[in-house]
């Protein structure tokens, strides 16, 4: 495992953490709480230090998880991160955040969950907030307080991380990024850099098409959030990637899988801090790990370059 310095938190972090959204059992099809809590060690003791949650994962359930993985004494050595702001949203019972209470509520509770008493990482689960100055106000106080270390937020628009960087203490932005997805090397990944601001990079996988694994008559689940690729207007998408993927098999070699490569895509850029491929069991969390020890050469970034072109650089940028 290799590691580096996580922004300005100064934190040293693996730069393989472990998503822990699937584990949480409603959005990604079946899973085994006994598997995930085993998927959780095998990350620990393959040198992933970095877990990342969220209370609206389960309905609180994968930060639950956590803490029984923890048990025995291994929370002291683990950097978890949350999320807050999605608690009930897809029951169609979100809170509103109109109040510093509701921040700190949502706090409070996942403190009770994750049996710690300090949150490493508190992260804002809402991509564009009505009121940052409210969120900054709240998180201030929970540091201060002493049961948050620092803060960030999860989102892909690079106007809602300059809001919450207003006060320069933004210490860490969660965002989508991938070979298929490849916009916020435009802005968002520059942005993060120049201010030091440490990077979670969610979905390197493409929640799964990068595994290679997928084809055009791949079906899932009802309770699975990808099951919308395969309907109506998803399709389209769905197979287009699919076609981008069979162009990057080259990445495959008998040392290195598909997946693998991919994780090593995000973590080839200089302002990728961690990346936070989610695992269901103990043999992918080892497979994700070992991605940090195999990087992609000049001339398999620049092959990559010609099936998933980089965005231009913004106007002015002298790029």
């Amino acid at each position: 495992m290799r590691y580096t310095t996580f922004g300005k938190t100064g934190w040293n972090v693996s730069v393989i953490g472990m998503g822990c959204w699937a584990i949480g059992g409603n959005m990604w099809g079946p899973t085994d709480d006994a598997d995930s809590i085993a998927a959780i060690q095998a990350s620990l003791d393959a040198g992933v230090n970095l877990l990342d949650t969220a209370d609206a994962y389960g309905i609180g359930h994968s930060e639950e998880l956590i803490a029984r993985a923890l048990e025995g004494g291994r929370r002291e050595n683990v950097l978890i991160a949350t999320k807050f702001g999605n608690w009930a949203r897809n029951q169609g019972h979100p809170l509103s955040f109109t109040s510093k209470h509701h921040i700190t509520l949502c706090c409070d509770a996942s403190l009770y969950r994750l049996r710690t008493d300090v949150i490493d990482l508190y992260q804002c689960h809402i991509g564009s907030p009505d009121d940052p100055e409210l969120f900054l106000d709240a998180l201030d106080e929970l540091v201060q307080a002493g049961k948050i270390r620092a803060y960030g937020i999860s989102t892909n628009r690079l106007e809602s991380v300059q809001a919450f960087n207003a006060r320069g203490t933004c210490s860490v932005v969660q965002l989508d990024y991938s070979i298929l997805n490849r916009r916020p090397e435009a802005d968002l990944l520059p942005y993060c850099r120049d201010n030091n601001i440490g990077t979670l990079i969610r979905g390197p996988l493409a929640m799964g098409k990068l595994t290679g694994k997928m084809t055009p008559e791949t079906t899932f689940p009802e309770n699975d959030t990808r099951r919308r690729w395969t309907e109506n207007d998803g399709r389209t998408a769905f197979l287009r990637d699919l076609d981008r993927v069979e162009q990057l098999r080259f990445l495959a070699t008998k040392d290195r899988t598909m997946a693998q490569a991919a994780l090593a895509f995000v973590l080839a850029h200089p302002a990728a801090t961690v990346a936070i491929p989610g695992a269901k069991n103990p043999d992918q969390a080892r497979a994700n790990a070992a991605a940090a020890d195999n990087p992609l050469s000049d001339a398999e970034l620049a092959q990559i370059a010609r099936v998933c072109c980089p965005p231009p650089a913004p106007h002015g940028s002298g790029a």
